[in-house]
């Protein structure tokens, strides 16, 4: 049991009493969090009273002789919530902390109503207000923009598509709303179109039912990606609760189109159908695609349905936004490699649905779940490593994952069950080890992820722990003959700190394809992003699971592309004349690769991340307002790109259709490919490349700022640019010379900053590998 001993306890009180204060010290007003009351079901006046009281005692107990409890406390939370909130001095309400019953003591902040926080984390918005920079109020919320989506559809039903307060349809458009098979699919003026494809779908699966022929999202997977690009403003949205806010996309005021190709939970998504898809998006008039799909590995650029479709919509002027995918964290893993392409990483925000794994020993692991209760704190649960609870006839290896079948309910029946978190999807886990009858579950990382804790709506009382916190809660489990414990609601966290850290599922370079151009080239919030989700089924997706819920937290490199989609989508309303790779160059230059800590940004583990976890850096949507200069390249740069690769004149001329087109006569270098990032994957001896930049602001004089690779000398030529126009562009090279005595033979990574005398910080990654 978890009692405090009488006299130690006494003692303790007695010795803090008399300990000196300043007499002056400021009180604040804290929250000192017990947990759940321990009411019986008729609630009365008596026990209001017993818990209000017992709230005096406690703060009594840590007060000098001459403060009154009575007068401290101006909240005594009686009933559901066991708590209060008082005026204290900041050292006692450290002292409280330390007390094994106390879950949390912290500062009562003002707070203000707000989803998806990942807007507000990029600087969007502000305590619920827009700031009068915010690329929001300068691009008018990406009013009329039209971001189609390529994905599992959508739930038209969404509050997050209702097109109240919108105009009529932008008279560009020429797309449909293809319901010819479900008369209850309809659009509006904000979703103003939508198609499915799924002609290799069925040559692949056989004859369909008329489930297929309909746009409508039954896997959420669409709604979530669309919502978070261009959702409009629905208010009180959360999840069962958490994260309670005001839900938007990136351009909450542009008109969104879904075009179905995913047919199959996780997959079921074609060439065929994607470039069928590509295709009639830019008939109908998009802006930007956003696609969050892709393969497990990357394929050759002309063997891929994304990267040919892609071509062809940056031919056309559309932003083409797709995931890195969810390979990570090993190397060569990015499968969306093109370079017309602006392929998205995936990093946390500040925000955390928090809650802990408490032992007997009252050491505490900080965890994340959205699961809608927790455990009672009055009562101490066994622990069991799902190794133990594995049936006689299950294997190891599947029991450690809680794989179905493998469990043995008389042995799981009311403990907590400890899972690694691999393989399987959390809530499956979670589901075989209700069913088996565990009062909760306890899902642990292995070293790869490290820090990361992605939540998951569970159906019974659940918790997410770190890889360190892991490692001590199986030395607990195993050290004792009678380990036990409880794991506490989640709440929800805003300010955590580091953040962003790049989520451990997020794919990496080096690009296997063409090692020359740095994937991914950007990394934005995709881990626990709360967005709509259909209705269709359970946010978990399991029978079992009777709940619905309009929206969902999901995570993924498939939630962060269309983070940069809606910030594309409002860079063409403002920048309508410029060209795909200019929006791109843009978003890269002006990226961050600092966290909220201002130290460098680091992956799962928390040690450092690199440019191929990241690309260019974390997104930052106001400042790629005004870049100052861009890397700008036009179609026939994609074409010349592809000369290099070795594609011939008639593979070339079948690819783009462009009659006037030849491939130069000289060789071009891949690393001259006028990219906005700079990456020399052979350098032998040394090495001169070429980069033009174009002036998109005001006029200036930039200087070039450097910090060299490791191992590696670089120079500049010329230092500085004087640009007097708009328009204007002038070229430099960046001339790359090994270091014999400290050559590195593994990848060194630096940077490239042009910077004028205002506020124009035009910054490209550098990646050198010496040979």
């Amino acid at each position: 049991m978890r009692l405090l001993a009488p006299t130690l306890f006494l003692l303790s009180c007695l010795l803090f009493s008399l300990r000196q204060r300043p007499t002056l010290a400021a009180k604040q007003s804290y929250v000192v969090y017990l947990g759940a009351h321990s009411h019986g079901p008729e609630l009365s006046s008596v026990d209001l009273k017993r818990a209000t009281q017992s709230h005096y005692e406690f703060l009594g107990s840590y007060l000098g002789s001459n403060e009154n409890p009575e007068e401290a406390i101006f909240y005594s939370y009686t009933r559901h919530i066991n708590g209060f909130a008082a005026k204290l001095d900041d050292a006692v309400a450290a002292e409280i902390a330390k007390h094994p019953k106390v879950l949390s003591v912290f500062l009562s902040k003002e707070k203000k109503l707000h989803t998806t926080h990942s807007w507000e984390f990029l600087g969007l918005e502000q305590n619920g207000r827009i700031p009068p920079n915010s690329i929001w109020e300068k691009a008018r919320y990406g009013e009329d923009a039209i971001i189609g989506n390529i994905d599992s559809g959508v739930w038209p039903e969404s509050k997050s598509f209702s097109d109240e307060g919108f105009g009529p349809i932008p008279s560009k458009w020429k797309g449909i709303c293809q319901n010819d098979k479900d008369s209850r699919f309809h659009c509006n003026r904000k979703l103003i179109g939508a198609r499915y494809f799924n002609h290799e779908f069925a040559v692949h699966k056989g004859p369909l039912n008329s489930f297929f022929y309909s746009p409508r999202d039954i896997d959420g997977h669409g709604t979530h990606t669309l919502s978070t690009a261009g959702g409009n403003f629905v208010a009180g949205a959360s999840v069962f609760g958490f994260g309670k806010g005001t839900a938007k996309g990136g351009s909450p005021k542009a008109r969104v189109a879904a075009y179905k190709v995913c047919w199959e939970g996780s997959g079921g998504c074609f060439d065929g159908d994607i470039i069928a898809a590509f295709d009639m998006a830019i008939h109908d008039g998009v802006d930007v695609l956003s696609v969050s799909l892709g393969g497990e590995k990357p394929s050759q650029l002309l063997e891929d349905g994304i990267a040919i479709g892609s071509f062809h919509a940056v031919q056309h002027g559309i932003v083409v936004v797709t995931s890195a995918g969810n390979e990570g964290p090993a190397d060569s893993t990015a499968s969306n490699v093109a370079p017309w392409q602006i392929v998205v990483g995936a990093s946390t925000t500040d925000r955390d649905f928090a809650n802990y794994v408490v032992l007997g020993n009252n050491k505490r692991f900080k965890g994340q779940s959205l699961s809608m209760k927790g455990l009672p704190s009055d009562k101490l649960f066994p622990f069991i490593s799902a190794e133990d609870a594995k049936l006689a006839n299950a294997s190891v290896e599947n029991a450690l994952i809680c794989k179905k079948g493998t469990l043995d309910p008389k042995k799981v029946k009311g403990k907590i069950l400890v899972c690694l978190d691999v393989n399987t999807r959390s809530v499956d886990k979670g589901l075989q080890a209700a069913l088996a009858g565990a009062a909760g579950i306890v899902l642990v990382n292995l070293p790869e992820y490290g820090n990361d804790r992605m939540t998951d709506p569970h159906v019974l009382p659940a918790s997410d722990i770190n890889f360190n916190d892991s490692v001590s809660l199986f030395s607990y489990i195993t050290s004792i003959k009678h380990p036990v414990g409880y794991i506490t609601r989640p709440t929800t966290e805003f300010g955590t700190k580091p953040a962003p850290f790049m989520a451990a599922f997020s794919s990496k370079g080096p690009n296997i394809i063409t090692p020359e151009i740095l994937k991914p080239d950007i990394t934005a919030p995709g881990e626990n992003i709360i967005a709509a989700y259909t209705e269709a089924q359970s946010p978990t997706h399991l029978n079992y699971d009777k709940r619905r819920s309009p929206f969902n937290s999901v995570s993924g490199t498939s939630m962060s592309c269309p983070h940069i989609s809606g910030i594309a989508s409002l860079l063409k309303i403002l920048h309508p004349d410029w060209s795909p790779a200019a929006i791109q160059s843009a978003i890269m230059t002006t990226a961050s690769t600092h966290d909220n800590n201002k130290q460098q940004i680091l992956n799962a583990s928390f040690a450092e991340a690199t440019p191929f976890s990241y690309g260019a850096g974390h997104v930052q949507p106001n400042l790629a307002m005004d870049p100052g200069l861009v890397y700008d390249l036009t179609a026939n740069d994609y074409l010349n790109f592809l000369c290099t690769l070795g594609y011939n004149k008639k593979e070339i001329f079948w690819f783009s259709k462009n009659y006037t087109y030849t491939c130069p006569k000289h060789t071009i270098s891949l690393v001259d490919f006028n990219y906005p990032s700079i990456t020399v994957p052979k350098l032998s001896g040394s090495i001169t490349v070429t980069r033009k930049v174009k002036n998109v602001g005001s006029p200036g004089t930039y200087q070039a700022l450097l910090k060299s690779p490791k191992g590696v000398s670089v120079t500049i030529a010329p230092k500085s640019l004087k640009f007097i126009n708009v328009g204007e562009e002038k070229s430099f090279k960046v001339i790359f010379k090994a270091q014999n005595a400290s050559v590195t033979k593994d990848y060194a990574f630096g940077e490239l900053i042009w910077s004028d005398d205002k506020h124009h910080q035009v910054r490209s990654p550098i990646v050198v590998k010496a040979v």
